[in-house]
Formats: structure tokens, C-alpha cells, sequence
């Protein structure tokens, strides 16, 4: 049994030594923020009956997940993974009320000893009291709350989860009436307080899964509910069909979007604090045969870093970047498919340029993150405020550097061109999948290719590959044939050559943890300006831009592998397409 458990006061100095143990550990690990941990000791002061950790989670400071993987790390005890619980719970002399009441779940019953999950281990009256009602020593495991709590309710109550139960109080409301005909009942419907807990909880627990997307998506005979994690989507739990409406209708109504139009896509924006992370969540909503398709983007202001390290760029990469952002004018384009880290890497670039000394406007659709001394602009397509007519507006404005979200038309284009020519540096993205694609993009759009020539400084293509864990990432040798076929003996000096596999743990299943950026710039020279004039084939462009030295995507995702950022198996997912 643990030292936490004994009586005295010295184990209440161990409890907040511990306790001090786990908060330094998730400052460390930015789970939680010093001045949030810094509050809560004065709240503390206060709550006389409270702990620390308990009020961290009480005050949405820190995920449940979070603390629990911290206690463990502190105490050395194992986290719980819900996918190895046994199926059948253990008997036991334990009541589902004590139970219930301070979540924990006995996991293993033996002659000699009681194993059990608890959410907070350095309570030392909850293992104490196992000890006295099962008469043999206790050995600990460390449980997430929702985890615990979801155990408790499978083995000993309905069977249902936590989502369940929410859902179970939706259709004692009326969660079953459709009201796709009475708006005001839709309305009201949406307003009660089950229909409220389920989307906090489906948002909830997508903050706690590190989810950039919440996809909504109604079928005939269900509702199906997924998280797109590390760039890959995963089905959860979802709730009923009956309750598609009352779900719907509720992310609108936070939204601000108009709940009475089904016919038509809207755009909205919710703005939440969830866990003490200060969240966007941009929506998106369409029609689709069986209702409306939802996609919330969860944009956490705290943790976007405008740093080009942790982006991707390397000794390599950034100083070329660097070179191209310093120039007074001409374009700067960086290409990539929808959710590929453009616009990230655009916001990085400002945040580098931005001195008193440069006036920078940005016209964007939407505006994602604030930036500080930047100004900028989110187009309203509704009154007229477009692309082009926000530029010819701006360059009015004096501004050294404009930023524009994209570039998607002819027009656009040629006004970015035309500023570029008269001085300007101009920032901008295109959806192309390579950076010489990009220069045949501007052709087909109908640019003439003398301006591109002379305004195009260098084209950027990205692509976002997941991150290998580095505290479960494992080494190993790779077999001959997959070097030779790779041509990973060209790429690096360092013998024997490595690379690297995840290995899932119970705190972190998919054994991967972000995601980094596989760059390739395309940077004009006179030869690639003489392609472009005869209007040559993006394939003659890029092996030009290779012949100048001009590292692909792929070779700069294998490189990454090699370094222990990602796998092989990462690089080859996306850029197989190449």
C-alpha cells in the first residue's frame, strides 16, 4: 500500500508534496499553464476542503486524462486502459455508492490481494477504506475520472456510458419528437439541459482526445460522430439518430447560424473555454440527404506556436525561407491541400516580419488567430466584401506586407501581382499538391506568365505528417532491400542507419503525438523563369528545381524519419500520391 495511504500528518505533507510532484510535471509537459496553477493555489486558500489537484480539474484547468497520466508518472502506478479492463467485473464487498462517489472501481479480486482504479490516487482514505471492507492490502492503478466513472456504469449500473446517460435523460425530455416542422419546438428542444450536456461532452471530449475536427454527420438510420486526431479521422461514440435535430440545432444556435435554414450552408463560430484552454471552434454546416452535416475546427489559441522549429523547417529548409521572407517585395506562395499548415506557416512568417518598422494588413476568410500589431481583415462575401474588392482597399492603406488567405481567382491574382510590382511583399496560398504545380496553377487561372516571372519569388509545398511520441518512440535497423528501395543510404552520413516506429502505450494509444510540417521550396531562378516562359509541364519544372537543389517533400519526409520525428509509413501516406 502506498505511503499516501497512511494517517497522520505526514502523510498530508506527503499528499501535497505528491500533488506538488504532479503540477510541476504538467507544467513541464504544457498541460497546464504556470499563471492557471498559480490562481488556483489562491482559490485554494479559500477552499479549505478542497485540494489542489481536485480544484485544477474542477476549474477546467487541466483534462481529467492529463492529471491521471501525471499521478502515474509521479507515484510509478499504471494507467488504466479501458480496452484491457476484463469484461466481467470482479465480485466484490464494494457498494456502487462508495463506488460511484469517489471513482473507483475494483479491477482484480484475489486471496491476497484488491487491485483498483482510482482517478485520484493521493486520496489515501479511498484505498484505506478498501483495505478495511475487503480485509486484504491494495494495490493500486491510476484512473482517468470519465474512465473510472464509464467502468462503474458498465459493470454495476445500466451498462451505459457517460453519453449514454445524457442521452437516456434527452428522451425522458422529448428527445424522441422529431420538431423538424416546429422550429420553436426545435428551439426549446435544443435549450434543455440533456441536449446542452451532450454537446459540451461531445466537444469535451474531443479537446481531451487533442482532436483538430469534430465531424457531425447524420445518416438514415444513425448519427455518426467523429474525431479527426493527428490529421486522421476516428469514429467515437456517438448519440442516437432520434436525437440528430436537438444536437444540430444546438451547435447552430452557439454558433449564432439561423437554426429555421436547412437548405443552404452556413458558417459560424463558437467561442468556449473548455479545460482552461480558450478555444475557437470554426462550424461549418451543410445539407445532405438525411439532415445537416456539422464540421467543428477546434482552434486552441494558448497552443498554437509561431515558431518555425516545431513547425518542420530545419537548418536546411529555414534559412532559404528566411532569405525569400527578408526580400522588400514580390510573392511568396505556399501551396497544400485543405488542412495541410498554410495558414499556420503564413502567421509564423508574419509573426518573424513583424517589427514598428512594417505596416502588414491581412485579408483572410476567416480570421483564425489574432495576431498582435498585425491588422486583419475577414472578407463578407454576404455584403460584397470579397477578395479583390479587400485588396484594392488595402493597397490604399500603405501597407508593406499583405497577407491574403488564398488566392482563388483570376482577379485576385492579378491585383496581388500588381502590388507585388509596386513594391509590396505578398504572402498568399494556393491548393496545388507541389510547389511546381503552383506556378501552373497561376497559368491555368490565366495569368500571364511574363508577371509571374517577374513577381513570384518562391513557391512553399507542405504536407502535415503525424509525430512520432518522443517518451514511446522505438528504434530499429531497417531491412537492406527497404533502404536500397528508399535510397536512405544517400540521405544522411549516420551508420547503421535508424528509423523509428511508435509503440502505443495506455496514455497514448496511437504511440503518435502532433503533427510536423515535410516542406519543399521552390525558389525562382533564371532557368525555371525560362520553363515557365515556354509554358513547360510541372514535371519539367520540378526536376529543374531539383538540378538547383531543391529538396522534394518526400526526401525531406524521409529525412525527418531518419531524425526520429515520424515513420517511413507517415511519409509514404502522404506523399504517395507524388
Amino acid at each position: 500500500m502506498s505511503a499516501l495511504m497512511q494517517t497522520g500528518d505526514e502523510p498530508v505533507r506527503a499528499v501535497e508534496d505528491a500533488e506538488a510532484r504532479v503540477c510541476a510535471l504538467l507544467v513541464e509537459r504544457g498541460r497546464l499553464k504556470a499563471e492557471d496553477l498559480a490562481r488556483a493555489e489562491r482559490l485554494l486558500l479559500e477552499a479549505s476542503d478542497s485540494r489542489l489537484t481536485t480544484l485544477l480539474t474542477r476549474l477546467g484547468l487541466v483534462s481529467e486524462r492529463d492529471l491521471a497520466g501525471a499521478w502515474a508518472e509521479t507515484l510509478q502506478l499504471p494507467l488504466l486502459n479501458l480496452k484491457d479492463a476484463p469484461d466481467v467485473p470482479p465480485e466484490t464487498a464494494l457498494s456502487v455508492r462508495f463506488m460511484k462517489q469517489y471513482h473507483v472501481v475494483p479491477l482484480v479480486e484475489t486471496e491476497a490481494l484488491v487491485q483498483i482504479a482510482v482517478a485520484d490516487p493521493g486520496d489515501g482514505y479511498v484505498a484505506h477504506a478498501v483495505q478495511l471492507a475487503c480485509l486484504r492490502p491494495v494495490s493500486l492503478v491510476v484512473a482517468a475520472r470519465a474512465d473510472a466513472d464509464d467502468l462503474i456504469e458498465r459493470w454495476f449500473g445500466t451498462g451505459r456510458s457517460a453519453l449514454g446517460t445524457i442521452v437516456e435523460g434527452l428522451e425522458g425530455e422529448g428527445g424522441e419528437a422529431s420538431g423538424d416542422d416546429d422550429i420553436e419546438h426545435l428551439r426549446d428542444l435544443a435549450s434543455e439541459a440533456p441536449v446542452i450536456r451532450l454537446v459540451n461532452l461531445l466537444i469535451q471530449r474531443a479537446v481531451e482526445a487533442r482532436a483538430s475536427d469534430i465531424h457531425i454527420e447524420p445518416f438514415e438510420n444513425r448519427l455518426k460522430v467523429r474525431y479527426r486526431i493527428d490529421g486522421v479521422l476516428h469514429e467515437v461514440e456517438a448519440p442516437p439518430a432520434s436525437s440528430t435535430a436537438a444536437v444540430i440545432s444546438r451547435i447552430k444556435i452557439m454558433a449564432r447560424m439561423n437554426i429555421a435554414e436547412r437548405r443552404l450552408p452556413q458558417d459560424g463560430r463558437i467561442q468556449l473555454r473548455v479545460q482552461g484552454k480558450e478555444l475557437d471552434l470554426r462550424v461549418s454546416c451543410i445539407p445532405t440527404s438525411f439532415g445537416e452535416s456539422v464540421v467543428m475546427r477546434i482552434l486552441d489559441r494558448g497552443s498554437v506556436v509561431l515558431d518555425f522549429d516545431s513547425l518542420g523547417f530545419d537548418a536546411h529548409s529555414l534559412p532559404e525561407f528566411l532569405k525569400v521572407l527578408e526580400r522588400p517585395n514580390g510573392i511568396l506562395l505556399v501551396t497544400g491541400p485543405t488542412g495541410s499548415g498554410k495558414t499556420t506557416t503564413l502567421y509564423t512568417a508574419l509573426s518573424k516580419i513583424n517589427t514598428p518598422e512594417q505596416k502588414i494588413i491581412t485579408v483572410e476568410d476567416p480570421v483564425e488567430y489574432q495576431l498582435e500589431g498585425i491588422n486583419q481583415m475577414q472578407v463578407k462575401p454576404a455584403i460584397g466584401l470579397d477578395f479583390a474588392g479587400a485588396l484594392r482597399a488595402i493597397v490604399r492603406q500603405d501597407p508593406d506586407v499583405i497577407m491574403i488567405g488564398e488566392m482563388r481567382d483570376l482577379e485576385t491574382c492579378k491585383i496581388a501581382i500588381q502590388s507585388a510590382l509596386t513594391g509590396h511583399m505578398v504572402l498568399s496560398t494556393l491548393h496545388t499538391n507541389s510547389a511546381a504545380g503552383g506556378l501552373t496553377r497561376l497559368l491555368d487561372m490565366g495569368v500571364e506568365d511574363y508577371l509571374i516571372a517577374s513577381t513570384v519569388n518562391a513557391i512553399m509545398a507542405q504536407r502535415l505528417v503525424r509525430r512520432l511520441d518522443p517518451a514511446s518512440a522505438e528504434a530499429y535497423v531497417p531491412l537492406p532491400e527497404l533502404v536500397a528501395e528508399l535510397g536512405l543510404d544517400q540521405l544522411t552520413d549516420e551508420r547503421p542507419l535508424k528509423l523509428y516506429r511508435a509503440r502505443p502505450s495506455a496514455e497514448n494509444p496511437s504511440g503518435f503525438r502532433g503533427r510536423i510540417a515535410i516542406i519543399e521550396q521552390l525558389t525562382m531562378n533564371d532557368a525555371l523563369r525560362r520553363l515557365l516562359m515556354q509554358h513547360a509541364d510541372a514535371s519539367d519544372i520540378e526536376r529543374a528545381a531539383r538540378e538547383g537543389g531543391m529538396h522534394t517533400m518526400y526526401e525531406d519526409g524521409l529525412r525527418k524519419a531518419l531524425a526520429g520525428l515520424t515513420t517511413v509509413e507517415e511519409v509514404l501516406r502522404v506523399t504517395q500520391d507524388e
